[in-house]
């Protein structure tokens, strides 16, 4: 990238990708040791790099305010760094922390994974700052603990305590595959995802609401969940079956209930979707969606009239399902829409909110893409 030049004055030794996802179902499963289906999208965050040997770490991004962060690599501490430069500098943190030899880096950012939109900006640039620091600095780590490592370094050093699922979609992602993950013991298995031959088109909606997800909702999320697992006497909701639903709910107080229906039923369409696809019937794939959105509706209450609108649309419009992706309170929603449908879908949706009152969406159709790589 021409920037990093221009910024840092010299070549960078490389440029490492990671990309944003979709999560196409399983919301709010993560952190309960449950069931998700992920995909990258094509969008990435690039990250141009050069390792340096003194310990200053610079952190310098194609967009925003364009200043350059400097820091030292030996002094990083959580709380200690703010912004977006918290994401690559908690990376950095979290690699020596967990005993690998590193220190500093130039590093200059571009992306065209929009940011806040409820599809992994955040987990595109750790991801993308791990993997140029792996080979940088020669780092014995697979995919799967390189993913980890930016976990880490969202849940200690930002402080979101999110899971695993989108580091571990950014990194292991293959093209025309969505990944089915167990996030208990990690398993993974490449689902084949390909719209394009049933005639059909993932249509995104950005919604242009933005949402910040460490301002306590989602970790009082988390921990209700947690709650009602340690009530029911079970290590995580993913223990409690469809079958065992009913019984389970009557043991809990009033506010557990709709957050354990939501996340056992919601493990359910993890399977649904799954089978749907090994079966070749993408098409079944629709109702899954919009019953995942009623669910993050209206038991985990993370929508909102923005993508409520959205959803509700799309599908008036000929979408065969539609529903919010990402944690909610904002961000983007996915519609599976026949080809020939797509477009008159989409100029629906945007009429729609210009008749609300609401700021025009942002639309495009998502294809499944790889996950992080060196490109340059």
């Amino acid at each position: 990238m021409s920037g990093f030049r221009a910024t840092y004055g010299t070549a960078p030794a490389g440029t490492w990708a990671a990309p944003g996802r979709v999560n196409l179902i399983g919301e709010h499963t993560d952190y309960n040791d449950g069931f998700v289906m992920p995909f990258a999208l094509p969008q990435t965050v690039r990250a141009a790099a050069r390792r340096r040997d003194d310990g200053l770490l610079r952190l310098h991004s194609a967009h925003g305010d364009r200043r350059t962060v400097e820091l030292d690599a030996a002094e990083l501490r959580p709380e200690g760094v703010t912004g977006w430069a918290r994401y690559p500098a908690g990376v950095v943190w979290a690699l020596a922390a967990e005993g690998h030899r590193v220190g500093g880096a130039d590093l200059y950012f571009e992306s065209d994974v929009p940011a806040g939109a409820g599809l992994s900006s955040s987990a595109a640039l750790e991801c993308a700052t791990a993997a140029a620091f792996r080979d940088l600095w020669e780092l014995d780590l697979d995919d799967t603990r390189l993913a980890l490592v930016a976990q880490r370094a969202e849940n200690e050093f930002v402080g979101v305590p999110c899971g695993i699922m989108d580091q571990l979609a950014s990194v292991c992602a293959q093209s025309g595959h969505a990944l089915l993950l167990d996030t208990r013991t990690l398993a993974q298995r490449q689902v084949r995802l390909d719209l394009d031959h049933h005639g059909l088109r993932l249509l995104v909606v950005d919604t242009r609401v933005r949402h910040e997800l460490a301002d306590g909702a989602y970790a009082a999320l988390r921990s209700g969940c947690e709650h009602a697992a340690r009530l029911l006497g079970l290590p995580a909701l993913r223990d409690l079956s469809v079958a065992e639903l009913t019984g389970a709910l009557d043991q809990l107080p009033s506010e557990h209930r709709p957050l354990v229906r939501h996340v056992v039923t919601e493990n359910a369409r993890v399977a649904d979707a799954a089978a749907a696809l090994d079966a070749g019937d993408a098409a079944a794939l629709g109702p899954v969606l919009t019953e995942g959105h009623h669910s993050l509706r209206d038991d985990y209450r993370v929508s909102c009239p923005e993508t409520d609108l959205a959803v509700s649309t799309a599908v008036e419009a000929g979408a065969l399902g539609a529903r919010m992706t990402g944690a909610g309170f904002g961000g983007s929603v996915i519609a599976l829409v026949p080809e020939e449908r797509t477009a008159g879908v989409a100029e629906a949706v945007t009429a729609a909110f210009a008749a609300a009152g609401h700021r025009a969406p942002r639309t495009f159709t998502a294809t499944a893409a790889a996950g992080a790589r060196r490109v340059g």
